[in-house]
């Protein structure tokens, strides 16, 4: 049975058992994680979060990160869960189309700051809820993606396991919070067309259900116990096509969480590979007034999702693939700058996007979720033609960005939010993640 299977791990596995790289690669994405929901806060969505959940009241259990003020585990979870994925920086997994972070690194803090514990007792949850997490997506993926937001979703799980492994419940009770996590995974696509908020709320739901989830089996609650392979199960509800051995391959020896990616760019990851293509080809002197066609060849899941050129919100210009490689092009750069429609939009990106056609290409697509690769055709007007191809975007595991990236990336993201001295606070104690005797001093 999978969630015993499941169970047992989490159960079995200790902070003392983690390679060194392991313990290293949790504190980055707790690190990464951080940033994204400090800057996220700001925004008008979490505002609007944290309004209501003020409004509903809660044990001052854990913190609204960003708000400066506490309310129930469950409510923060909801509020940094949100919080994380508004800025399109958060982590991603490549081969289950996961943003993992944002869900399970919520739901993960909000039950330590509740629990008092320590930082390795974080670090052991964070990686418990990534590994289950991770290959619970890669089972259902990439069938399921069509219709289901696989952080919404999948996530919700990561949820429940990284919030039962601070709780310390026993393997009967995290199968309860498995079903019942299963019972509440949810998350559609359908957000994309109008360019809605919802996208938003799916990984703060995601932590606060799981969250939800492991309180309820703490307490006895049960939940169905083959939620994932059962008959009216996870896997056959949401995906016409899965692979449930892969919900347990490897683990407890082949660690997921090594390959992670990390977003330098505050758009859909499905935007990087084009995006990358064309800073370098920024950066070799390729002018905007010069070119006359753009072709993006990339996988049907990017050309279906980020395909079409779109900028009348900031949020829909992040799924716009189009748009981030015209943005690219024209400045340099692709940074939270170039989604600030604040000012009038430089009339050469528009420019230029209305130029670009994105293909979905055979060679490619068969590369995928494995790699998200692009390939960038563009024709010039004095008749050249330049191409070039990545198979790895900036951030990802084979292609990483420094530790020094990381920490400035951080470190920006943090600055939107609060003064230096406390970021350089929150940098000391991230540094020493383990070694906390109570992870919860990180937002004191």
């Amino acid at each position: 049975m999978l969630s015993r299977q499941i169970a047992d791990f989490t159960v079995g596995l200790s902070y003392e058992d983690l390679p060194a790289a392991v313990v290293k690669a949790s504190r980055t994405a707790v690190t990464d994680w951080l940033g994204s929901v400090a800057a996220g806060s700001r925004e008008p969505p979490a505002a609007m979060l944290a309004a209501v959940v003020r409004r509903a009241g809660g044990n001052h259990q854990a913190s609204l990160i960003g708000f400066n003020e506490k309310s129930s585990a469950l409510n923060a979870a909801l509020v940094n869960g949100t919080s994380c994925h508004i800025l399109e920086l958060d982590d991603l997994h490549r081969s289950s189309i996961l943003h993992p972070a944002a869900p399970i690194i919520s739901a993960a803090v909000a039950a330590a700051e509740e629990r008092g514990a320590s930082g390795r007792e974080l670090v052991a949850a964070v990686v418990t809820g990534y590994e289950v997490a991770i290959r619970i997506a890669e089972a259902v993926t990439p069938s399921h993606y069509y219709y289901w937001h696989t952080t919404a979703t999948c996530g919700t799980f990561g949820a429940a396991i990284a919030a039962a492994k601070i709780y310390s419940l026993p393997a009967d009770q995290i199968i309860n919070a498995l079903g019942n996590a299963g019972s509440q995974a949810a998350g559609l696509w359908e957000f994309l067309q109008d360019g809605a908020m919802t996208k938003h709320l799916h990984p703060g739901k995601a932590a606060m259900n799981g969250l939800l989830a492991a309180q309820l089996a703490g307490e006895g609650y049960t939940g169905a116990g083959r939620i994932l392979e059962g008959e009216k199960g996870f896997f056959k509800a949401t995906a016409k096509e899965y692979e449930p051995a892969k919900a347990t391959a490897g683990l407890g020896s082949d660690y997921r969480i090594l390959g992670n990616s990390y977003k330098i760019y505050p758009s859909c990851r499905h935007t990087h590979s084009g995006a990358d293509l064309a800073l370098k080809l920024a950066e070799k002197g390729i002018k905007p007034s010069g070119v006359e066609k753009i072709v993006v060849k990339t996988y049907s899941h990017a050309r279906d999702l980020v395909g079409e050129f779109k900028y009348d919100t900031p949020y829909k210009a992040k799924f716009s693939l189009p748009f981030c490689v015209a943005a690219a092009l024209v400045d340099g750069r692709l940074d939270l700058k170039s989604f600030d429609f604040s000012s009038p939009l430089d009339p050469r990106i528009v420019e230029v996007a209305q130029r670009c056609r994105v293909v979905a290409d055979p060679e490619l697509e068969v590369l995928y979720p494995a790699r998200w690769a692009a390939v960038i055709e563009i024709t010039l007007k004095d008749g050249q033609f330049i191409t070039a191809r990545t198979d790895y975007p900036r951030g990802d595991p084979e292609n990483p960005a420094t530790e020094e990236e990381m920490l400035d990336k951080f470190k920006k993201l943090a600055l939107l939010t609060w003064p230096e001295d406390r970021v350089n606070y929150a940098v000391e104690h991230l540094n020493n993640l383990e070694y906390l005797d109570r992870a919860g001093i990180l937002f004191d």
